[in-house]
């Protein structure tokens, strides 16, 4: 059985004009809350063997509070998560390593939302800080599909 846990980067500050997309920071309530999730997935014993991370710096962030939080080492990072379509993400899941039978995805939207919706055949927002933990009855990634997934956890910081 393969899980796929999918987190949308915390809420990250938009008080500088001149900075890129990709190298927004997290504001106080996004780091405020990326440890927070991180302490209910430990709460609910839900700890991933494998991260994975866009390289944007709101995900970067967001990803490694999660790591230090739960003990894991830092995530990889993956250029395509950034600005991905779902079809792209749904690529890069199946070609997961088959060895992690838990991987986190760190990711953005619409890219992750639409991903959770063809996983699943179900719509959900996805707020920031959004954690979606989705579980296939498959031994390997590369069968992971169009509403094969079910939701077994979801949940977000009521402050974002």
């Amino acid at each position: 059985m393969k899980t796929l846990m999918i987190v949308r980067h915390a809420k990250s500050d938009w008080d500088d004009p001149r900075l890129k997309d990709f190298d927004r920071p997290l504001n106080r309530r996004g780091l405020a809350s990326a440890s927070e999730m991180a302490q209910r997935l430990i709460a609910k014993q839900m700890i991933p063997q494998y991260m994975l991370s866009s390289p944007a710096l709101r995900a970067k962030t967001t990803s490694n509070i999660f790591a230090k939080e739960l003990g894991l080492a830092e995530p990889s990072y993956n250029d395509s998560i950034y600005e991905s379509s779902y079809n792209n993400l749904l690529g890069m899941v199946n070609n997961l390593p088959d060895a992690y039978d838990f991987v986190a995805v760190f990711g953005h939207n619409p890219g992750i939302s639409s991903l959770l919706c063809h996983l699943t055949g179900k719509v959900y927002d996805m707020p920031t800080c959004a954690i979606a933990v989705v579980r296939f009855e498959f031994d390997v990634w590369n069968l992971v599909g169009g509403d094969t997934g079910e939701l077994v956890y979801y949940d977000y910081p009521m402050n974002e």
